[in-house]
């Protein structure tokens, strides 16, 4: 199988060994693979509790009945099955540079949704655009209900804006306390994707910020007069398109500002233990996933 270039089964091979972890204070829904702080009635023993009026007596244990003349009930460890949500930046920032980014994009949306899957967790993905969250294939749980949706990466297109923070916060399915979920943009953007992410964390979300950016936007090579033109910008006389001369200062001057934008974004995860990694989209998917994700906890 393969998806215009972007997956193939290759891709997905090199996955079957990892997995998400998601917070054990998630209560998610009956029947999943992540076992949680909630007791249930899964096979392994967590703890014992004194009876109290309305338990299940079946629990009893009559062997610490004869020793302490008391009743105890045991307790088990409960196993839920979580709601992986990822939410893709669709804006036309995320197709320059050759389309890198956005395929690299794609890939990690369908390497996450794999991994949700294949940890029997329900996933799904929404595309931001505009102010917008559009359904992009409906909640699965299987991979052969997952490998269908994603082939509709095949005609996906980005284009104009995407305003993360009212499209994160008009989506009805977001959830509560039942999983996590995943952003993936560049984050070039002028609405407040923070107040997205506090949405998402009020609502007792695990969050990951996956941040793709291009060479060219971390290590910019332009001199001389150039004309810059703004991806999201539909009009050509839009003021955000200019024509100037490059010069060292005004390369410094850049990566000045883009050491602060990616230290309030570390700085800003950091206080509120958001998960957040960085990718450069020339670099292998992999790097991403089994160093980036590792490091911070989420993939193991």
């Amino acid at each position: 199988m393969a998806f215009n270039g972007v997956i193939d089964d290759n891709f997905f091979n090199r996955l079957e060994r990892a997995s998400l972890y998601v917070k054990k204070d998630m209560r998610g829904y009956f029947g999943g693979n992540h076992q949680t702080k909630f007791y249930g009635s899964t096979v392994e023993f967590a703890d014992y509790q004194e009876y109290a009026l309305g338990d299940d007596i079946r629990r009893i244990d009559w062997n610490l009945y004869s020793r302490f003349e008391k009743y105890f009930i045991k307790l088990f460890v409960d196993d839920r099955q979580m709601h992986i949500q990822t939410f893709l930046d669709c804006s036309a920032s995320m197709q320059k540079a050759n389309n890198d980014k956005a395929v690299y994009a794609m890939r990690v949306a369908a390497a996450i949704s794999f991994l949700a899957v294949q940890n029997m967790d329900r996933t799904s993905i929404q595309l931001v655009k505009g102010d917008k969250a559009e359904d992009f294939c409906g909640v699965v749980t299987g991979k052969n209900s997952l490998f269908r949706g994603l082939g509709k990466f095949d005609d996906l297109s980005f284009k104009g804006d995407a305003d993360l923070e009212k499209a994160i916060i008009g989506c009805r399915s977001v959830g509560t306390s039942n999983g996590l979920t995943v952003i993936i943009s560049d984050f070039m953007t002028d609405s407040n994707w923070k107040r997205a992410v506090d949405y998402l964390l009020y609502n007792k979300r695990q969050v990951m910020l996956v941040q793709v950016l291009s060479p060219e936007e971390l290590d910019p090579v332009c001199q001389g007069r150039i004309r810059l033109v703004d991806y999201e910008a539909s009009d050509p006389l839009d003021e955000r398109n200019f024509k100037m001369k490059i010069t060292k200062a005004h390369l410094k001057a850049y990566h000045a500002a883009l050491d602060e934008f990616l230290g309030d974004i570390k700085s800003y995860c950091a206080a509120r233990d958001v998960g957040y990694v960085s990718a450069v989209c020339n670099e292998p998917i992999e790097k991403l996933l089994f160093e980036g994700m590792f490091r911070i906890g989420v993939v193991k």
